[in-house]
């Protein structure tokens, strides 16, 4: 079943659905809430991590980059004793070591967004190696999600649901890739 079926009218995944999933996203914050959202659900189910999320904003600064990157002992086991987030210590630093890598993409590229659309449009299959080169704790469930949820690959809503034309409006950068590479698609 799809997470168009299910989502609308539930308290926590209908607002996701309907505001965030496959909406186009540059703000660095938002960008990394979403990674790390994305590495603590692995093993874990989806509703978990959003019923846990405003714990999380608090637990991680509101997702504040440079906070997090300079995170040391006392945050670790500030976090790793917060009973309202995922307390796995190898998700905890892949969360503070993924910080520090945003700083040096921030250095060599702009922003998060811009490294991403530097390497988009790449196959999921490409863009999993490149995220295992690049960051901690990502494989290709975590991976190939944070780029469905952020609008650089398709699949997160079905055609038929209404929520996509409103992302189809926005033109997130798996649509632009699409359109480009077939040029009659854009008359």
């Amino acid at each position: 079943m799809s997470y168009c079926a299910i989502a609308p009218g539930h308290p926590f995944h209908g607002p996701y659905h309907e505001r965030e999933y496959g909406f186009p996203v540059s703000d660095e914050s938002a960008l990394f809430e979403r990674l790390v959202l994305e590495i603590n659900q692995a093993g874990l189910s989806w509703l978990t991590i959003l019923t846990k999320r405003e714990n999380f904003r608090a637990a991680y600064d509101n997702f504040t980059v440079d906070r997090v990157a300079r995170y040391g002992l006392r945050e670790r086991k500030r976090l790793l004793a917060d009973a309202g987030i995922i307390r796995n210590r190898l998700k905890i630093e892949a969360a503070i070591t993924n910080a520090k890598k945003l700083q040096e993409i921030r250095a060599s590229h702009g922003s998060f967004a811009q490294w991403l659309d530097r390497h988009h449009p790449l196959t999921k299959p490409e863009w999993i190696k490149l995220f295992k080169r690049t960051f901690a704790f990502t494989g290709g469930e975590i991976t190939g999600e944070f780029l469905i949820s952020t609008g650089y690959l398709p699949g997160a809503h079905r055609e038929s649901c209404p929520i996509y034309d409103q992302i189809a409006a926005l033109r997130p950068p798996w649509m632009r890739a699409s359109a480009d590479s077939h040029p009659e698609a854009q008359s």
